[in-house]
């Protein structure tokens, strides 16, 4: 037996690959299949099955591409009614591959048709779980991120997945939990930065399992669910309904655009032009009215929050990054790039043409901004644990909504926890007009100055 974890780290999101004498299945693929692909090759496997956990919401999925190419079947759990060829597994159903068997277990709660897969070693005994978004290291899904059900409330989907949970717990406590995100995804509030860890020690440790009652835990896990961004609720669209191929749409973007030809583009209002570089290489040196997104960081995650997944996008990035940008881009349905800057930005400064820049200092450098206005743009959790005496909170996913609260007159000290969100909000905040400078080595460097004073 053979279990691969796949972690795609700027989606905080794991796929799994299964092997047994001679065949395999794939756990919820990412859309860039080509990893699945060289591992069956170089293995010189058979595809069995791809199984997915439920209609994703934060990625496009593999599945149709892996389909089309292996004409394996798609399977998924009860209430799963998409628009092309699957199979549908009963709750208790097996599935078989190679000398191991895999069985289903209908875990409604985060969608309604959420499912787990408990996979069994060739002795039959239970020997690992794939957990989907119901359950993950130090958290559980949270209700309703995307879909909407007639009828049905969030604490209503949260009931039912308490009582998932509840089939979940009574496994045995050495059976391995492997679940669908890591820390970094929206589908819940509070994971762990580990990607595995068994059933027992999520019975001492997940803070949503210990809770004494079910009233308890509607409440808790209903409380502050944030509003899902705009891209998740077209990801489930695409999952459900088909996208097109990835290859495809690389072969239509992939497209190197001359310096007159992007100018021409820049101002115009239906084109959004992402910056992929580093924030320290951004800094230096932008294209007017860029968003830096640096490949990085949580660049998926952050590009799927921040810019609508409808606009037509513009890519200025390093020399050779160009498909690995726009490939990450894709994974969240980005589907409408256009190309990216020939030259990259070195060749746009040597001809000659106008560019931005953006002030930064370090946190041992700070002494000189108490009159200033220190602006947080971690999360709320965050900013609620510790932050800077006076300073002001506002979340990089909410400053395209938040921005008009602050004074367009005033010099904002920007900061987040090490320095990647910063630099995405001080791109935002300068295209609005606000004069900001960036502290590049974020909350972590000022706590270690003692400069400002930390609550």
């Amino acid at each position: 037996m053979v279990i691969k974890q796949i972690y795609t780290k700027c989606l905080a999101q794991a796929s799994y690959y299964i092997e047994s004498n001679n065949e395999c299945i794939i756990i919820d693929p990412i859309r860039d299949i080509d990893i699945y692909i060289d591992l069956i090759n170089q293995r010189k496997v058979k595809i069995k099955y791809i199984l997915e956990t439920h209609f994703h919401a934060d990625f496009i999925s593999g599945h149709l591409d892996l389909y089309k190419k292996y004409k394996c079947p798609i399977v998924y759990g009860p209430n799963a009614n998409p628009n092309y060829e699957f199979i549908s597994k009963k709750d208790g159903e097996v599935i078989y591959f190679g000398d191991l068997k895999i069985k289903v277990i209908h875990t409604p709660g985060h969608t309604l048709e959420s499912v787990c897969y408990l996979l069994f070693d060739k002795n039959n005994i239970e020997n690992s779980i794939f957990t989907g978004d119901t359950l993950f290291i130090g958290d559980v899904g949270i209700p309703d991120v995307a879909q909407r059900y007639d009828n049905m409330s969030k604490e209503e989907l949260a009931s039912k997945l308490y009582n998932s949970l509840d089939k979940i717990m009574k496994l045995p406590d050495d059976v391995i939990i492997y679940p669908g995100h890591g820390k970094g995804t929206q589908c819940g509030k509070n994971l762990s930065s580990e990607t595995k860890s068994t059933i027992g020690k999520q019975k001492l440790l997940n803070y949503a399992l210990k809770f004494k009652n079910k009233h308890e835990f509607i409440n808790s896990i209903c409380s502050n669910i944030p509003k899902p961004p705009k891209y998740f609720i077209e990801s489930v669209k695409k999952n459900i309904n088909g996208y097109d191929n990835l290859n495809l749409l690389l072969k239509k973007s992939l497209i190197p655009i001359k310096i007159d030809d992007f100018k021409s583009f820049m101002n115009d209002e239906k084109y959004v032009i992402i910056d992929t570089r580093n924030s320290n290489d951004f800094a230096k040196g932008y294209l007017k009215n860029s968003i830096n997104i640096g490949l990085n960081g949580s660049f998926a995650i952050s590009a799927g929050n921040l810019v609508d997944v409808k606009q037509n996008i513009l890519i200025v990035c390093d020399l050779g990054d160009e498909e690995e940008s726009m490939k990450r881009l894709m994974r969240v349905g980005f589907d409408n790039i256009i190309g990216y800057l020939d030259g990259s930005f070195v060749y746009w400064k040597n001809q000659g043409n106008e560019y931005s820049e953006i002030n930064q200092i370090e946190s041992k450098d700070i002494n000189q901004i108490y009159k200033e206005i220190i602006l947080d743009v971690r999360t709320k959790n965050e900013y609620a644990e510790s932050h800077c005496l006076n300073s002001v909170n506002m979340p990089l996913y909410q400053i395209n909504s938040d921005y008009k609260k602050l004074d367009i007159n005033t010099n904002y000290f920007v900061h987040c926890q090490s320095g990647y969100r910063s630099m995405i909000a001080s791109s935002l905040l300068k295209n609005k007009g606000f004069n900001v400078i960036e502290i590049k080595d974020g909350f972590n460097g000022i706590k270690k100055t003692k400069t400002l004073e930390i609550i």
